[in-house]
């Protein structure tokens, strides 16, 4: 089963908004067995949109389309439905009924003409409801291709994508099995790996296709199957990958399971009973504020001091004046202080400290620009890194964020076992 997924709006393509719908929506059919074959972001414009349309009928499956189903002149995915569809608008009584409550009971005002004509759906559609907004989803088919019409809200399409279009598509269509299993190296750049698993991949099954994921500090190795069979094609994959970790063991820290890694370390650090904090400088509070992002942060991650100023290193983490000014602020002497301090601050287990020079200007350290130490304290010991991660300013913090976590990662297993 084939689909593409189609983004409405000018405000996708002039930069104003990144579109996160179509990442959400393939990962989702990816997980039953449907193929996307493409992503699209085209204009408010009717004719584009029929354009398009067009253009994909008979070609994939699924079609599904988000945005345009505002209740504003703009809004014009529906009237566009129903030319494409030879149709017309009629009243859905349900949809009225929930406008309705939602804005006179939640919003305490009167329903306008505009909120009312939200319950407007072509005559011929299959009405999706939707329960937490109130522009609905919408089902058609024409001849051997089904479009979908979603809201562009993100919270509203993912409600309809997990409550009624994958339920849907699994009771109504016969699905392959999808399945990837992603390797995840630290240490070694695309081109050394690719050079050392050659014969490896070389070899494998033409059943399985390999993708190599290059990142900031990491490399993910992604073996995909398709196929049936499940659990032939699970073993397959698990078969190929104990053989990949037999000449690549060394670099090989983990599987990706379609977590981020901080999701990763707050499973491990809760796992373990164990708490960690930040003291950051030229990352400014990012890693806190990764690590915070995720639900359920308190139960591990205690806090964050961003001490972006020199005093504030001295004052708030008791880093020594005389080691600021042996070695600099950009240094590993530092870095061990600053971890240290925020551990004993914040009364933690692991404590992570960055100090560097992100640029874009070289300042007052001799360091240089892109040069940046990581220290992680540990109930044992304090472990430290230097890196120079180049240019320019935003990736050195990105890497800089990256690769503490893990420090921290690497750091947790280990101690796991011990």
């Amino acid at each position: 089963m084939t689909a593409t997924i189609v983004t409405i709006g000018d405000e996708i393509l002039i930069g104003q908004i990144i579109d996160t719908n179509s990442g959400f929506i393939a990962k989702s059919l990816d997980k039953i067995g449907v193929e996307i074959q493409e992503m699209l972001s085209i204009s408010d414009n009717k004719k584009h949109i029929l354009d398009t349309f067009a253009k994909l009928q008979n070609q994939v499956d699924l079609v599904l389309i988000t945005g345009g189903l505002g209740p504003t002149k703009d809004d014009i995915t529906k009237h566009t439905f129903c030319e494409y569809f030879d149709d017309y608008l009629v009243v859905n009584q349900e949809v009225l009924a929930h406008v309705t409550e939602l804005i006179e009971k939640y919003f305490k005002r009167p329903i306008s003409q505009l909120n009312k004509d939200q319950a407007l759906v072509p005559s011929k559609c299959e009405v999706l409801f939707n329960v937490v907004g109130t522009a609905p989803g919408m089902w058609m088919k024409k001849e051997n291709t089904v479009y979908i019409s979603l809201p562009g809200v993100p919270t509203e399409m993912k409600y309809l994508i997990e409550n009624e279009i994958i339920p849907k598509i699994v009771r109504e269509y016969k699905r392959p099995y999808i399945i990837h299993k992603t390797i995840i190296t630290y240490g070694q750049g695309e081109s050394l790996v690719a050079e050392r698993i050659e014969d490896w991949e070389n070899n494998l099954p033409s059943s399985l296709k390999l993708a190599y994921l290059p990142s900031y500090g990491k490399l993910r190795l992604r073996i995909s199957a398709r196929g049936t069979d499940k659990e032939a094609l699970e073993n397959t994959i698990q078969e190929n990958v104990i053989s990949l970790t037999k000449i690549i063991g060394d670099i090989i820290v983990g599987f990706d399971e379609g977590e981020t890694i901080e999701v990763v370390l707050g499973r491990l650090l809760t796992l373990q009973g164990k708490t960690v904090s930040t003291a950051e400088s030229c990352t400014g509070g990012k890693i806190a504020e990764v690590f915070t992002a995720v639900a359920g942060a308190s139960n591990y991650f205690r806090g964050s001091v961003v001490s972006y100023a020199t005093d504030t290193k001295v004052s708030i983490l008791g880093v020594s004046q005389e080691t600021i000014n042996q070695f600099s602020v950009v240094s590993a002497q530092v870095a061990k202080e600053m971890a240290l301090g925020i551990q004993k601050l914040m009364k933690t287990d692991y404590a992570i400290a960055t100090t560097g020079n992100a640029g874009p200007t070289k300042g007052e350290t001799p360091a240089e620009i892109g040069t940046v130490f990581i220290a992680l304290a540990t109930p044992k010991e304090v472990i430290i890194e230097e890196f120079n991660f180049g240019q320019p300013r935003e990736k050195v913090i990105d890497r800089t964020v990256v690769k503490a976590f893990e420090i921290l990662q690497k750091e947790i297993l280990k101690n796991a076992f011990n």
